[in-house]
């Protein structure tokens, strides 16, 4: 029995060794609420704009009140060397590199966005603590993380929101 104990122990400590190491074992299930399948279908609808329309569509991401960005909900664009090309609701970030930028949590959640994008699957959710817009301590927030081709360039696009 103490033989069983032990090998259970270090199983244990083996896996909780491999969440820290490994976010994607860390991270939470997906949302499955209302609210998250309004932002997947966002997303998609965006990834096929700007595929069809290229950076002309950022014109109409960055309008307020519309489907694009009303309240806390914005879209956000990298390329996949983690240069940010829009970002409704922070537009100071617009033209900057987030390579090595971390959450509260320790968590390199643009790193994780582009891990999302180049997945097999190539969407898929992230959970990561950032500000609200408008505020500065941070939350926690799901974004909704598709890749896709900007004029030839590999991207992503995404959106999300904050559960509470």
């Amino acid at each position: 029995m103490k033989r069983l104990s032990l090998v259970a122990l270090m199983v244990l400590v083996s896996l909780v060794g491999m969440a820290m190491v490994n976010p994607a074992i860390a991270q939470q299930s997906a949302p499955t609420s209302e609210k998250a399948k309004q932002i997947e279908v966002l997303v998609n609808e965006a990834a096929a704009m700007i595929e069809s329309k290229g950076k002309a569509a950022f014109e109409e991401f960055r309008k307020k009140d519309t489907q694009w960005f009303s309240g806390d909900t914005y879209l956000f664009v990298y390329d996949l060397k983690s240069n940010v090309l829009l970002n409704a609701a922070f537009p100071e970030r617009e033209g900057t590199n987030t390579t090595g930028q971390k959450d509260a949590n320790g968590k390199l959640f643009h790193h994780d966005f582009i891990q999302m994008a180049k997945s097999p699957k190539g969407s898929g959710w992230v959970d990561y603590m950032f500000p609200k817009p408008g505020q500065t301590q941070p939350s926690q927030k799901w974004a909704y993380v598709r890749g896709f081709n900007l004029g030839g360039v590999p991207s992503l696009v995404a959106s999300g929101f904050y559960p509470e």
